[in-house]
């Protein structure tokens, strides 16, 4: 028995998109591919939009960008109970904003090549800059400071990220690796003497030791 003609529908107005929707396809762009790959063209096509259709929400995209680093401030970066110790309070927003940013380093690299910013980040910077100033340094010198701080922060990402994709895309011995294997023990004889073990010790997690050392050092020049 033949069946009835299915009843006609009409093809209506596409869903519309959300501001979620639109941030959580730009992260797992960045995630997977990095911040280059990240265009507005390219998100509308992996929202099934038009760039137009994404002017709603955000405007180009830096603006993106910004919204990226607040989604991952809000979810990743959590404020810990302040040490009365000003010091220690240096520290510990250091370690906090570390702990958070090593997790995902593509935040570090949208930081330092623009003049962009979480403002949900901002609580921790006063934390080191209010720290160092209730250690002795002036208001200036806790802003240089602090940008010292950020520096070996976003440095010591940077270089263990880098690496690790390195050795994650070739497990071949690395330059610097076949260097070190040769070294002349007559002509530099303290990297002679540690070459065999130079991978390891480079690649231990030192970011601590060296944190409370470069706090040490900014203090001392008070």
């Amino acid at each position: 028995m033949p069946q009835p003609p299915a009843p006609h529908r009409s093809p209506g107005r596409p869903p519309r998109l959300s501001r979620e929707e639109v941030i959580g396809t730009a992260r797992r762009i960045v995630t997977e591919e990095g911040v280059d790959q990240l265009t507005m063209r390219r998100l509308a096509t992996e929202v099934g939009s038009t760039p137009m259709a994404l002017y709603h929400h955000v405007r180009n995209k830096e603006e993106l960008l910004v919204l990226l680093l607040d989604d991952y401030a809000a979810r990743a970066l959590r404020r810990p109970e302040p040490p009365a110790d000003p010091r220690e309070r240096v520290v510990g927003a250091a370690a906090a904003v570390h702990e958070a940013l090593a997790a995902c380093p593509w935040i570090v690299e949208v930081l330092t090549a623009d003049d962009l910013m979480s403002a949900s980040a901002l609580w921790f910077v006063e934390q080191m800059v209010d720290g160092l100033v209730e250690c002795g340094l002036s208001p200036e010198r806790a802003v240089h400071g602090y940008r010292a701080i950020w520096y070996y922060t976003a440095g010591e990402i940077v270089v263990r990220a880098t690496a690790a994709r390195r050795r994650a895309d070739d497990d071949r011995a690395t330059y610097r690796e076949q260097v070190f294997g040769g070294l002349d023990p007559d002509e530099l004889p303290r990297l002679a003497e540690v070459a065999d073990r130079w991978a390891p010790l480079t690649g231990d997690d030192t970011y601590m030791d060296g944190l409370r050392a470069l706090v040490s050092g900014l203090l001392a020049t008070r």
